[in-house]
């Protein structure tokens, strides 16, 4: 019988499936995939925000009108392809959060682009929260849209608001939506 180290006996970590149905697992893939792409030592918030957008009718939705999300994605394609917003090999750390955890607890070494900043880990363990509160057991994509735009201090965030996206707007349109879909029973 082989022993797991320490760290793998908790609960899910961000890089886990669990709570992640095969949608948001795939954009956890996405953002990963885009942090090595990049040259980034973590995936961070704005990499989770990226391929949220490319794979979420529903989070395109929230964000606003076509003029506001093609801006959006021009500021996110542009920080992709390293020019705009220069985040490339830093540590995303918006001071929400009083400790960086262990790397090798978010799936490996800074170096490997397996790391998670602690705001990208905040998120993810905060859009699970939301679909436990709401009681599903699996995360959508709203849950961590509206996760990621609860620290003011995050690379989403800050992208968001250069877009024009008032992050404390968006915030407010994803809880009415998350309302309505509380009221008609249908899973969005």
């Amino acid at each position: 019988m082989t022993r797991q180290p320490a760290h793998d006996q908790g609960g899910p970590r961000p890089y886990d499936a669990a709570g992640l149905g095969a949608e948001l697992a795939a954009v956890v893939a996405g953002a990963r995939r885009r942090a090595v792409r990049d040259g980034d030592r973590q995936i961070d918030t704005a990499h989770l925000l990226h391929s949220l957008l490319e794979s979420d009718p529903e989070v395109r939705a929230a964000v606003g009108d076509t003029a506001q999300l093609a801006r959006l994605l021009g500021y996110l394609v542009q920080r992709s392809i390293g020019y705009g917003l220069r985040w490339q090999s830093t540590v995303e750390d918006s001071g929400a959060i009083a400790v960086v955890p262990d790397p090798a607890l978010y799936g490996g070494e800074p170096k490997d682009a397996g790391a998670w900043s602690p705001a990208a880990a905040a998120a993810m363990e905060d859009a699970r929260r939301r679909a436990q509160e709401r009681g599903e057991t699996l995360a959508r994509g709203t849950d961590l849209l509206a996760a990621l735009v609860v620290d003011p201090g995050s690379r989403a965030v800050e992208v968001l608001e250069r877009a024009g996206v008032p992050a404390h707007v968006l915030r407010t349109r994803i809880e009415a939506g998350a309302g309505e879909h509380a009221d008609d029973g249908a899973a969005c």
